[in-house]
């Protein structure tokens, strides 16, 4: 059985189609492309309005370009709205999101597709990702006002740190090398579990295992990076990489209280402030929302002189999108389209700012990376995409001297070094 996977959105997204992949590969499944596979799997994301008609196009285009296909929806625009996409053609099942773990089985009961463990395991490059994203946790009880996810995802619900230790362990013996670990509201890991525990202490329990791998943090909210968090990334030695995504979604504290989030603009430079203190070369990206609903041009202003003297590396810019039955879709003072198409612009331009200064200030730096792609790229510690010259494998381990905002030179080969002495190496570059 020949399947595809399209996946939209975020990386619990890609952690939850990596998971559908792993079971279609055990079941004897051959990963083609959409236009050649008998199931293609559609993993959505509702975040916006743009991300719905994404997903609508990408499955009207596989049915007319692959008639013979069946297309299986899931995802947070599946959990939404099932009907507008059971509608579509060649549509053979929406699956919500609180059913994604029985996808595969219970599509292969149905359709005759594999009957039982036969296949491949995962493998770094498998679905064109050399890195392997973890889901610790899924569901959110942090209701923003402008946010449709709680109700797509549903409450906070966290695997037992056991349970995460063990999937780890399967990727790294599996090859995998750099482990992101992800989820809907990361930060509230472990609250609804008994007895409860926290991200920190399943941070500690990751440092503690023998494992041969660095791990990333993904997307936290900013009230949830305590600094024992900073300092934990900051004193691992490497296991744990330099990277943080702290969404700050707007830098006007009024419009924070409208969206219903639960920090200050202050509150997050300090926090901002604290991790290039400890971590000098950390990368930090962000998420803002311009257009929100009374956003005026005094709170505008303020966001853009609050990210231009920022210390953050990479903003993601996210026009304001009504969400349905979420509370901001209710609220007065509506933002005309043009205008927040122009602010838009502006905060961008602000970002490919930040962006620029961040590679330059990394230029010179010596720094630990995994060579992706064809082995000719290679992503660092701290998240810079670099060109490499040709010689490496793909998923190796290197050194690397930044050289360029595009690119870096290679000053060690890959190495069959214990983890903790490169963790050793790694730890003394500056």
């Amino acid at each position: 059985m020949k399947y595809a996977i399209v996946t939209f959105g975020c990386r619990v997204n890609q952690a939850d189609s990596l998971r559908i992949e792993e079971q279609l590969r055990g079941r004897g499944g051959v990963a083609s492309s959409s236009a050649d596979a008998e199931l293609v799997v559609v993993n959505t994301c509702s975040v916006t309005a743009s991300a719905d008609q994404g997903a609508r196009q990408t499955i009207r285009r596989i049915a007319r370009d692959n008639p013979a296909a069946a297309i299986v929806v899931t995802g947070c625009y599946a959990t939404r709205r099932p009907d507008e996409l059971a509608a579509l053609p060649n549509v053979v099942r929406v699956v919500r999101n609180d059913d994604k773990d029985t996808l595969v089985a219970t599509t292969a009961e149905r359709f005759g597709f594999g009957d039982g463990p036969c296949g491949a395991p995962l493998e770094p490059g498998v679905g064109g990702r050399t890195a392997f994203t973890l889901r610790v946790q899924t569901g959110c009880d942090q209701r923003c006002s402008y946010c449709i996810i709680p109700s797509t995802r549903g409450s906070g619900r966290s695997l037992p740190p056991d349970v995460v230790v063990r999937d780890a362990a399967r990727a790294a013996a599996s090859g995998y090398k750099d482990i992101a670990l992800t989820g809907v509201h990361l930060g509230s890991y472990g609250r609804d579990l008994t007895p409860a525990t926290s991200l920190r202490d399943l941070l500690q329990r990751l440092e503690a295992a023998a494992l041969d791998v660095t791990f990333r943090i993904s997307s936290l909210e900013p009230m949830d990076c305590t600094p024992d968090i900073v300092d934990l990334v900051a004193a691992s030695a490497g296991r744990f990489a330099p990277h943080f995504h702290l969404p700050l979604q707007h830098a006007s504290d009024r419009l924070l209280a409208r969206m219903r989030r639960p920090y200050s603009a202050g509150f997050y430079r300090a926090l901002t402030d604290r991790i290039v203190d400890r971590l000098p070369h950390a990368s930090i990206g962000s998420d803002v929302i311009v257009g929100f609903p009374g956003e005026d041009d005094d709170d505008f202003a303020m966001n853009a002189r609050f990210l231009a003297a920022s210390p953050l590396s990479h903003v993601h810019v996210f026009p304001y999108s009504d969400r349905p039955g979420t509370e901001a879709a209710a609220m007065s003072a509506r933002v005309a389209a043009p205008v927040i198409r122009e602010r838009a612009a502006r905060l961008r331009s602000i970002g490919a700012e930040l962006s620029r200064r961040f590679h330059d200030r990394q230029i010179g730096t010596i720094r630990p990376a995994l060579t992706i792609d064809d082995g000719t790229v290679v992503v660092t510690d701290n998240f810079l995409k670099l060109r490499i010259e040709p010689g490496v494998a793909r998923n190796s381990r290197v050194l690397v001297r930044v050289t360029s905002a595009a690119s870096a030179s290679v000053l060690s080969l890959p190495s069959a070094a214990p983890a903790d002495d490169q963790e050793r190496r790694f730890a003394s570059i500056p």
